[in-house]
């Protein structure tokens, strides 16, 4: 069972017509997200059956050949493709991580002007060629996003705003939908090295399902790492670095890590929910007073993912391309 540190929500009212409920449901979301940040996510609007059409197209994705993988190898403007083993290294001080992933994002018509015009992360989806592979995803992906929205409904009813107060900040996400696959633990590794570094996400809120295997740890408040175990059906939510900004720090992103598993193999899929490229990140009404002042100045959503995603990426350029941004403004 998971720690009592971690509620387990039914956040069944957030989708249903009794109002009282949904903003109970929305109470019980902000306790959460200002004590800890992490929360499960149960009775939601997901279909489990989708779920495990995900994870099965997941697992025939990573049991392929190196060349077909690099074939749709990771594309740094788009934040697109295929990372390889080792590839990225989320916490920048240690070695990089022991996983290999796939980023899918919002999948855009070929006319789509911001799409021509080479906006940073809107960019081409790179498909893999497996049959069934593209509708599942695009599927799984509509799923999260529209659960990530009602979740977005229940900040703001918890935050004292309008509930559509975030829609139009959500329309055209960077979101990323991204399979990952740990292998089991080598007989040896470099030193700190972890199936995924100590880091915090950089979005909004992130919705990871996970496999039966542990490894996914949480470092509370008083900096103990406590373990989040698979919970049947269940999403993992965790507020990321950018919600935390538009609340002032009144949201907590809290590092997290995973700890490569002891002979198996571990697969999760992790939604992302980045706001639109250009939507404005500063201090949300009600999250600042003359006690609380607004702590960071406002900043696009892109510019803020940018520099984010630089020191994972070191090695890509994207670095390069994020200080470029930052600094025309």
């Amino acid at each position: 069972m998971p720690s009592s540190r971690i509620p387990i929500i039914d956040v069944s009212a957030l989708a249903g017509d009794d109002a009282g409920a949904a903003v109970e449901t929305a109470a019980a979301i902000g306790a959460a997200c200002r004590e800890t940040g992490f929360f499960y996510v149960s009775d939601h609007t997901v279909p489990g059956a989708l779920m495990e059409q995900a994870f099965a197209a997941s697992a025939a994705f990573f049991a392929q050949d190196a060349a077909a993988k690099r074939a749709v190898l990771y594309t740094a403007a788009g934040n697109r493709g295929y990372v390889p083993m080792k590839g990225e290294a989320l916490d920048p001080g240690r070695p990089a991580d022991l996983k290999e992933a796939f980023n899918i994002g919002l999948e855009l018509p070929p006319d789509d002007p911001e799409l021509l015009a080479g906006r940073m992360f809107l960019a081409t989806n790179l498909w893999p060629d497996m049959p069934g592979f593209r509708n599942t995803m695009l599927d799984y992906f509509a799923a999260c996003h529209g659960l990530g929205r009602l979740l977005h409904q229940a900040f703001a009813t918890d935050l004292g705003l309008a509930p559509d107060f975030f829609e139009d900040k959500l329309d055209r996400p960077m979101a990323v939908l991204r399979l990952l696959h740990y292998p089991p633990a080598p007989a040896r590794s470099e030193a700190g090295q972890l199936g995924a570094g100590e880091h915090t996400d950089y979005g909004c809120v992130t919705l990871l399902a996970t496999d039966g295997v542990g490894g996914l740890e949480v470092r509370t408040r008083a900096g103990e790492w406590i373990k989040a175990p698979h919970v049947p059906g269940a999403f993992v939510c965790n507020i990321g670095d950018c919600l935390m900004r538009w609340t002032n720090d009144i949201y907590v992103s809290t590092p997290h890590r995973v700890v490569s598993p002891a002979g198996r193999e571990r697969y999760s899929i992790a939604f992302f929910l980045d706001p639109n490229p250009d939507a404005e990140i500063a201090c949300l009404p009600n999250c600042a007073s003359d006690a609380r002042p607004a702590r960071y100045a406002p900043i696009r959503g892109d510019a803020f993912l940018l520099g984010r995603l630089s020191p994972t990426y070191e090695q890509s350029g994207l670095a390069g391309a994020a200080r470029a941004t930052e600094e025309a403004g």
